[in-house]
């Protein structure tokens, strides 16, 4: 055995040192950018309050007195809130006193995953998930819709007709349904503010894949948060690395972000020292477990497609034929 191409976890990577000693051991590229993002996303949520648009005054936008309906940013309250705020102090006391993560989850009989959501969550209010709304074919056409909303034009059918042409796979009922919410929103009412997922994807994929509104929004957002600005500058760095293979160059990229101190990002990039050979190996070599990972996912397809209608021979069949 001379290469062994893995993801980053420690199990797999000592299983290879026993196993084959004298091979190389390559991180896959795709579990790295995976691991980037996963650390972009703690990044944005800790800077969520740069996500807002800002009112005429330079200030954020307050709650309404009186309107009993609180800000989206207001801290959480309840039993609930009080047992996170509880346990983030309790995973942070332990940190500070040395423990690993680990024997944090062995001590409190805790999962592993339950841990590190603590350990990695820079204050207790961020241990919560957001109510995200599910994903609609309208998402990419709804700035657009706005626009023309606001330029006059509010009929359904004529704004249905246009989207139709440009052959956006919508339906008359989904442009109804959105048209309606803008209707009902008063006039001078700040704009939502996007969601912490959106602008990580945003600042993870190419630039060349964000239309001209993702673009706008995205340099908005930077231009109020430096913070984010300087995270998209390490981004854009970690993507040159990994296409280009320039993995002699990972440790001045990793003390490029150490220095800046950006919540999930330093986190990330100190986490590569500690398995930098294979690191290093897998922004350098071509190797990758691209390929392997294609056929376990077609696999995983099958295996669902038959889930309850077929045993193990067809399954097998299935697999060898396709």
């Amino acid at each position: 055995m001379e290469i062994i191409c893995r993801d980053r976890a420690g199990a797999y990577a000592e299983g290879a040192r026993r196993g084959a000693p004298d091979a190389v051991q390559v991180a896959d590229r795709f579990h790295l950018w995976q691991g980037l993002g996963r650390a972009v996303e703690t990044c944005v949520a800790a800077h969520r309050d740069c996500l807002r648009n800002p009112s005429p005054s330079g200030m954020l936008p307050r709650a309404i007195p009186g309107s009993g309906r609180p800000q989206d940013d207001s801290e959480p309250v309840g039993r609930r809130a009080e047992r996170k705020k509880a346990a983030h102090a309790l995973v942070h006391d332990l940190l500070a006193q040395g423990h690993s993560r680990r024997a944090i989850a062995r001590h409190l009989g805790w999962g592993l995953n339950t841990v590190l959501r603590y350990a990695n969550a820079p204050s207790w209010q961020d241990t919560f998930r957001e109510n995200r709304p599910r994903p609609s074919r309208l998402d990419p056409y709804k700035p657009y819709l706005e626009r023309r909303f606001a330029a006059g034009c509010t009929s359904v059918t004529h704004l249905h007709n246009e989207l139709v042409a440009d052959n956006a796979p919508v339906t008359y009922q989904m442009v109804r349904a959105h048209i309606a919410t803008l209707r009902g929103t008063p006039a001078g009412t700040p704009t939502r503010p996007p969601p912490v997922r959106q602008v990580t994807g945003w600042l993870t994929r190419h630039p060349t894949t964000l239309s001209e509104d993702e673009q706008a929004a995205l340099k908005d957002v930077l231009a109020r948060c430096p913070e984010l600005d300087t995270a998209a500058g390490h981004i854009r760095d970690f993507g040159e690395i990994l296409t280009d293979r320039l993995g002699a160059t990972l440790p001045t990229w990793i003390g490029a972000v150490d220095a800046s101190q950006l919540p999930g990002l330093t986190n990330f990039a100190l986490h590569l020292l500690r398995d930098l050979d294979a690191v290093t190996a897998g922004l350098t070599l071509h190797w990758s477990s691209g390929s392997i990972e294609g056929a376990v996912n077609r696999i995983k397809k099958i295996k669902r497609q038959l889930y309850g209608r077929a045993g193990f021979h067809l399954l097998r069949k299935m697999i060898l034929l396709q």
